[in-house]
């Protein structure tokens, strides 16, 4: 199911790449956490039971930004970014001042994320939560299920295409939201399928970290009308949003632009005045 032996897209990316050091360090990690919790105790838990919520809905409610607001400490690029936050707190600032959605990372090595940060935004908001990883195993998928999100990320670069539309599939069979996650039109156009809801185009170069948020003016159009569309990184600026939403986007990730700040909830309820 998981397709391992298929040539990895990694490879464009040059040997030794962050995201190289990730995808294996993420396999070590998922190997761990299946020795010390079984699906079956994953299936057992609340959260599994209940049904998610629709990222459609809420990305396109008119009492809604389209902002999906992201909970990060750290990143490879930037470092220490918040590490104080609390992660209820600035969640439900978020869902207060009108985030469509929440991402909340859970890789711990290189973004400095936890399972409880899930949980806690979880028990804390009634809105739609990402669970931000890099998934590599339909394990991580019924993790996410087990832990209250309703949407879980693929990152082209880092799957084959049928990797993506087996993983896709799997999450929409337990009721979940799939976000595909995109840096160019190669990437763009070897992963449609139709077991996705949402893709996003992240405008940041994974080879060497720069953003540039032409990216996803580029892409827009290229991208089928039928799924949801989202830009992800680089946008700091309410401008920029106005004009991404005129451009067809219909979601906007927003994470280290309020985490950056002192107080990310003030930071939001600023940044959505002037849009």
């Amino acid at each position: 199911m998981n397709d391992r032996n298929s040539k990895s897209p990694l490879g464009d990316l040059g040997v030794g790449s962050i995201l190289d050091k990730i995808v294996l360090r993420k396999k070590e990690e998922v190997a761990h956490a299946k020795r010390l919790i079984s699906i079956q105790d994953l299936e057992k838990s609340d959260y599994f039971k209940r049904t998610p919520y629709s990222f459609k809905e809420f990305l396109l409610a008119e009492n809604r930004t389209g902002i999906i607001a992201e909970f990060k400490r750290r990143s490879p690029s930037k470092g220490l970014i918040n590490g104080v936050a609390d992660v209820a707190n600035v969640t439900k600032a978020y869902n207060n001042a009108g985030a469509s959605a929440l991402s909340v990372l859970t890789d711990v090595d290189f973004f400095g994320g936890k399972t409880d940060d899930l949980l806690a935004a979880r028990a804390a908001n009634e809105i739609p939560i990402l669970r931000k990883d890099f998934m590599i195993d339909e394990y991580q998928i019924l993790e996410a299920k087990a832990w209250g999100a309703d949407i879980i990320l693929l990152i082209a670069a880092i799957l084959t295409p049928k990797q993506i539309n087996d993983f896709g599939k799997f999450a929409h069979d337990l009721g979940l939201n799939v976000l595909l996650e995109v840096h160019n039109l190669e990437e763009l156009e070897r992963s449609i399928c139709p077991n996705l809801d949402a893709i996003g185009v992240n405008n940041r170069n994974l080879a060497d970290f720069t953003v540039n948020i032409q990216t996803s003016f580029d892409l827009v159009n290229r991208i089928p009308d039928e799924f949801l569309k989202i830009s992800e990184s680089a946008i700091s600026n309410p401008q920029t949003i106005k004009d991404l939403r005129t451009a067809g986007f219909n979601g906007f990730l927003i994470g280290e632009n309020f985490m950056k700040t002192d107080d990310p909830g003030a930071s939001i309820k600023e940044f959505v005045t002037q849009i």
